[in-house]
C-alpha cells in the first residue's frame, strides 16, 4: 500500500512528467524530466556554497562536477567527502535534477558533496557512463579534482537508481584493481543488473514511477538489446562479493528493482562483508523528491545520512545534531 502522501505526490509527479515512453526522443525526454526535476527543487539551503568545475578526462571529455560545502567553512574542505553519481537510467539527468538530493545531503551531514555528470545514452552507449565515474574518482582518490580536498578526506560513493549501479560498479572495479580509499558506499534504489530480481520484478512490474517496461527501455539503450555486455558494468552479474567498503542498499517497496538491493546485500554478506538492507515501506522509485513531505522518504534519507556520517571522520560537529534530531 502507497504511504498517503506518496499517493499526492505520484498524483503531481505524473501530471508534469508522464510516464516513461520510448515515444519521444532523448531530446525531448530529457526536457521533460528537466522541467519535472526543477518544478520539485527547493531553493538551495542558505547554509550551504555551491561551486562549479570542469573535468577533462583522458580520452578528452568535459564532465561537469559541483561541489557543496557548508559556508561556515569557506574554503576548507571537510573531513569526508561524497561522489554523487545521479540517477536517470543513463539517458536522463544532470547536476541540476538532482540537487535536492545532492545539496540535502551535504546541509544534513556537514560532508562536502561532489555531483558528478556523466556522459549519456543513447549517444554515449555502454560503458561510457562507468568509464567517466572510474576516472572520477580515481582523480578524487589522487585529490586530482578541481576542488581542494586534504589529504586526510575520507571518500565515499553514492548514487540513485542508475547512478547506484555506477557507484557500486566503481567500488567493485577498485577491488578489483587493488585501490583502495573508498570508506563508504550508499546505493538508493540501485538497478544492479541488466533484468532486475525476483520477485519484485513480477509482482511491481507495473508500480507507478517506474515500471519494469521503463528498466527494460533505458537498459536497452545503455547496454544495447543483446549480450555481451561489459562484465564489470552489472554489479550482479559479478563473480566475486568480498572486500568491498561498508555498504547500504536502500530498496523501496513498489520498484521492480527493490529486490536488486536485497540480493546484493545477501551476497556481500555472504562473502563476509559488512553491508546493510534498508527497505521504503509505501514508497516508490524516485520518490527521494518528496522528501519535504513524507514521512517515509524523511527516514530514507536520514538512513543515507547517517550511514554517510558513520563512515566518515566526524566532521562539522556543530551541525551534527541536526542530522540526528530533524
Amino acid at each position: 500500500m502507497l504511504e498517503p502522501q506518496i499517493a499526492a505526490f505520484i498524483e503531481r509527479a505524473v501530471a508534469i512528467y508522464p510516464a516513461h515512453t520510448t515515444s519521444l526522443s532523448p531530446r525531448e525526454q530529457r526536457e521533460l524530466y528537466d522541467r519535472y526535476a526543477a518544478t520539485l527543487t527547493p531553493a538551495l539551503p542558505d547554509e550551504l556554497s555551491v561551486r562549479d568545475a570542469e573535468f577533462q578526462t583522458r580520452a578528452g571529455h568535459a564532465l561537469k562536477l559541483r561541489l557543496y560545502r557548508h559556508r561556515a567553512r569557506g574554503e576548507q574542505a571537510a573531513h569526508g567527502a561524497v561522489l554523487y553519481f545521479h540517477g536517470g537510467g543513463f539517458v536522463l539527468g544532470s547536476l541540476d535534477s538532482h540537487q535536492l538530493v545532492t545539496a540535502r545531503i551535504a546541509a544534513d551531514t556537514g560532508l562536502d558533496v561532489i555531483a558528478v555528470d556523466y556522459r549519456l545514452a543513447p549517444e554515449h552507449r555502454a560503458p561510457a557512463a562507468h568509464d567517466d565515474c572510474l576516472e572520477v574518482t580515481l582523480a578524487a582518490l589522487e585529490r586530482r579534482l578541481p576542488f581542494n580536498l586534504n589529504s586526510g578526506t575520507t571518500l565515499q560513493l553514492a548514487g540513485d537508481s542508475a547512478g547506484a549501479t555506477l557507484a557500486a560498479s566503481v567500488a567493485m572495479r577498485l577491488r578489483d584493481d587493488g585501490v583502495g580509499g573508498v570508506q563508504g558506499l550508499a546505493l538508493v534504489y540501485p538497478m544492479l543488473g541488466t533484468d532486475p530480481q525476483p520477485p519484485a520484478r513480477d509482482t511491481e512490474a507495473q508500480a507507478p514511477m517506474l515500471k519494469l517496461s521503463d528498466v527494460h527501455s533505458f537498459r536497452d539503450l545503455y547496454w544495447g538489446e543483446q549480450p555481451p555486455y561489459p562484465a564489470w558494468t552489472i554489479p550482479l552479474e559479478a563473480t566475486r562479493f568480498d572486500g568491498l567498503p561498508p555498504t547500504l542498499a536502500i530498496g523501496v517497496e513498489h520498484d521492480p528493482l527493490r529486490d536488486d538491493a536485497r540480493v546484493f546485500v545477501e551476497r556481500i554478506e555472504a562473502a563476509g562483508g559488512d553491508a546493510r538492507l534498508w527497505i521504503g515501506a509505501g514508497l516508490v522509485h524516485g520518490c527521494w523528491r518528496a522528501l519535504e513531505s513524507s514521512p517515509g522518504v524523511r527516514m530514507l534519507h536520514r538512513e543515507v545520512c547517517d550511514f554517510l556520517s558513520a563512515h566518515a571522520a566526524p566532521v562539522f560537529d556543530a551541525h551534527a545534531s541536526s542530522v540526528h534530531g530533524r
